[in-house]
């Protein structure tokens, strides 16, 4: 039996570890060709390794998607190699430093919204390119439960993860009539390495979280994952423009 992906062309960046290598050996499992992006090498160049050593089809790019002259390699790349780029999936992301909205330092905003933001746009920007010359192709952001609500003490992290939705939302609805969905993912904590930032390894801030999610435990890379999988599906072929809560109902209350 053929996969969900058989043969189409994805790309997954931040895929070296967490949600986005989750993610990317999901496509590869369901029969996709994977790029696989990040910035570390060692990580991106493992996920890969794990898709091929299963059998599947992956290449590795190492990217800074926060610069534009990267981003717009990464796609020629893979046009050039492929002909075309199916779905995307803009997952890079950085946590940045822990600090109130008076003490966070410019260096610590830049740095965070450049990756975070202007990374995603400009994965979106040259994704969007290509696609519409196609006529079709998907693309899924990851943002966060943090760009639903407040986060104390993360204020650049927050506004990024803000951004993103909106970002979603516009092309969303720029490229509706020209085949292209745009949707993203909002995830609670999961247990990524990541996460350990947000909760600085303390097993009590761990428990606090668990008792304020409904669900009563921490979500894991495969379910954001199958959410992505799901989205950039043709079974989802009318949803666009939609924010996906993945967060055991902890924005519920």
């Amino acid at each position: 039996m053929l996969g969900k992906f058989e043969n189409k062309v994805v790309l997954v960046t931040g895929a070296a570890s967490g949600i986005g290598r989750a993610t990317a050996l999901a496509f590869a499992r369901e029969g996709a060709k994977v790029m696989v992006a990040d910035i570390d090498v060692a990580g991106g160049e493992e996920t890969t390794n794990i898709i091929k050593r299963a059998g599947g089809c992956a290449f590795f790019f190492n990217i800074d998607v926060s610069r534009k002259s990267e981003v717009a390699s990464l796609i020629d790349e893979i046009v050039n190699d492929f002909g075309r780029l199916d779905c995307a999936h803009n997952n890079a992301g950085i946590a940045g430093n822990c600090a109130s909205t008076a003490e966070c330092t410019e260096e610590n905003w830049d740095s965070t919204i450049d990756v975070n933001l202007k990374g995603v746009w400009l994965c979106m920007k040259y994704e969007i390119i290509q696609m519409a010359r196609q006529g079709y192709g998907s693309i899924v952001n990851t943002s966060s439960v943090a760009g639903l609500v407040g986060l104390k003490n993360w204020p650049a992290y927050v506004a990024s993860k803000h951004g993103v939705l909106g970002l979603t939302k516009v092309a969303a609805i720029e490229c509706a009539r020209k085949g292209i969905r745009v949707n993203a993912v909002c995830p609670n904590i999961i247990q990524t390495s990541m996460a350990r930032v947000f909760t600085k390894g303390d097993p009590r801030i761990e428990e606090q979280i668990v008792r304020m999610t409904p669900i009563g435990r921490k979500g894991t890379p495969e379910e954001v994952a199958e959410a992505v999988l799901w989205l950039s599906s043709d079974t989802a072929s009318y949803v666009t423009g939609h924010i996906m809560v993945i967060d055991g109902g902890m924005t519920c209350q």
